[in-house]
């Protein structure tokens, strides 16, 4: 029997259904398939208010639980300044601040420095792991420092690495970690009895030179020189430092009437006709040259950086000098040929120690910090300040409050100057806050990024869009696959206008999160209170930054996801 389909009520109404079930199913997987995955449909060009260009592209995340667009869009470079400070560990000047203290106190009062200099917008702290002949890290070459056990050779009363809490600690607070050492000071005084068995003046006193009140190592010596050149590989190899620090201390500053007592190094690895002071000079820029080498071979982000005294040479000695009438110099009398380790491009940054007042008759900050932003060298300059003399030193102009401000502000404007850094660190912290106070509303007002070292040409490797997600009472990024241990850390601007954003001024908030290996999918993002722009980027181990990418929250959250 044949049924005539189009025309029996019963069927039809079946067919029809059918068939709207089929377009209603259809049109709920299209919805689905929308709110779960991500678009990447570019919608439109524009412009901003200020005529830039940008392009639209339109994203939602899984389950429909945030609407955002993202933005293509340029924006100014992140600013970059040195904003640091020396936490110095001999005699225990900054830290720890007893060395009989628990592991547990000494810890403690770290966290308390940091938080307090991060609390400043400072960005780098220069931390004394290396103070005569000693280490505050297990170390093959030098005993436990005294300034942390309270006895040499002591280890401390735990099997954490204090010198990998310390970097870590700093690193989570967005803050470069740049380990201090002293080279060539070999003791603190002439009590040798106190020394461990295991330090080089009983292991090889061979190398050792007494003069005035300590004992030193001889720079002359090639055997000195490679040890030295072991000490730093080990940090190096073993810590994520970001840079390897030498302080003023080379050959020691001169005692009237005494005379440092290495002849007969001299008689055999002079070249001919050399002057023993271009041999001290050599023998020192030697061991520069070394470092730098062999830093840059191992690990070529991490930075090299010194501190020399803070004139190069008077005018007098020197045509090229600089209009002080300073007692020693940093040529003639430490034999450090500072000069030469720029043109040479051994080393990243230079901090001369200008610890003088602004117009301070023999030696004034205002010549000094024009002289050597005149004697570069294509090397970044960084000042050297000295807040310990506020209200304690000879010089009446440091009874004013405002000779730091004021030093900053000479210093900011000058050119080749890019940062400054401040010994020592308890003397803006257990004292003279008024004056660090002053420094925040006045200079640093923001938080901003270190430098980037000359040495470093390529540009990072731009990193995939992840999602934005809902995560706890705000928001995350989440990353479909793992972070690159390349970058250090993520850097985050939020701001209620994308004008915000691009001023990066009141408004807008700054976020440095570091990456450790367990935070390399999903980035948090602090406080998005009523910020609706983000901005996002990353930081390489040269410091260098990836271009922002650049986010609009559009709507409120329509299901939180559990």
């Amino acid at each position: 029997m044949k049924i005539n389909f189009l025309w029996n009520p019963f069927l039809r109404c079946l067919i029809i259904g059918g068939c709207l079930l089929i377009v209603l199913q259809s049109c709920k997987t299209s919805q689905t398939t929308d709110s779960d995955t991500k678009s990447n449909k570019t919608l439109a060009s524009g412009r901003l208010a200020d005529g830039s260009r940008y392009i639209e592209k339109a994203y939602s995340n899984a389950s429909g639980t945030l609407n955002y667009r993202m933005f293509e869009m340029e924006l100014p470079e992140s600013p970059r300044e040195f904003r640091g400070v020396w936490i110095a560990t001999v005699a225990n000047i900054d830290w720890p601040t007893s060395p009989v203290d628990p592991y547990s106190k000494q810890k403690e009062d770290f966290i308390k420095l940091l938080d307090y200099y991060q609390s400043l917008n400072f960005n780098t702290v220069i931390v004394q792991i290396r103070t005569a002949g000693d280490a505050l890290y297990p170390s093959r070459f030098a005993p436990w420092s005294r300034y942390l056990t309270g006895k040499e050779g002591l280890k401390p009363q735990t099997n954490e690495d204090p010198l990998s809490w310390m970097i870590l600690e700093t690193h989570r607070r967005g803050m470069e970690f740049h380990a201090w050492l002293n080279p060539y000071r070999a003791t603190m005084n002439l009590d040798t009895v106190s020394l461990s068995p295991e330090h080089d003046f009983f292991k090889n006193p061979e190398w050792m030179i007494k003069y005035d009140t300590k004992y030193y190592y001889n720079p002359g010596l090639p055997e000195v020189r490679a040890h030295l050149r072991n000490i730093i590989d080990e940090v190096v190899k073993n810590y994520l430092v970001d840079g390897i620090h030498f302080d003023d201390y080379f050959y020691p500053y001169k005692v009237n009437g005494l005379k440092f007592e290495d002849d007969e190094a001299y008689e055999i690895y002079n070249m001919q006709d050399q002057s023993i002071e271009d041999w001290r000079r050599e023998n020192v820029s030697l061991l520069v040259w070394e470092i730098s080498e062999s830093i840059k071979s191992q690990k070529p982000w991490v930075q090299f950086g010194i501190s020399p005294f803070g004139v190069w040479r008077n005018k007098d000695q020197d045509p090229l000098g600089s209009r002080t009438n300073a007692s020693q110099t940093n040529f003639d009398d430490l034999y450090a040929d500072v000069l030469s380790w720029m043109r040479y491009g051994w080393i990243d940054y230079l901090i001369p120690q200008i610890y003088w007042s602004m117009e301070y008759n023999l030696a004034s900050y205002r010549e000094l910090v024009n002289w050597w932003s005149q004697n570069s060298y294509n090397t970044k300059i960084y000042v050297g300040n000295g807040p310990y003399k506020i209200r304690e030193n000879a010089d009446l102009a440091w009874n004013n409050p405002m000779e730091i401000p004021n030093q900053l502000s000479l210093s900011k404007a000058s050119p080749n100057i890019s940062g400054n850094a401040f010994f020592s660190a308890k003397s803006m912290y257990l004292k003279n806050r008024d004056v660090a106070d002053l420094l925040r509303q006045q200079h640093y007002q923001y938080p901003v990024l270190p430098p980037i070292s000359i040495r470093n040409t390529e540009s990072p490797e731009q990193l995939t869009t992840p999602n934005l997600i809902l995560h706890g009472d705000g928001y995350a990024f989440q990353f479909e696959r793992i972070i690159k241990s390349d970058y250090r850390f993520a850097l985050i601007y939020t701001a209620p206008t994308l004008e915000d954003l691009k001023g990066r001024g009141e408004n807008t908030k700054f976020q440095k999160t570091y990456l450790d290996d367990n935070d390399r999918f999903v980035i948090p993002i602090l406080n998005p209170n009523n910020q609706r722009f983000i901005a996002l980027s990353f930081i390489d181990r040269f410091g260098s930054e990836t271009k922002p990418m650049i986010f609009e929250i559009q709507s409120d959250i329509l299901i939180k996801a559990q």
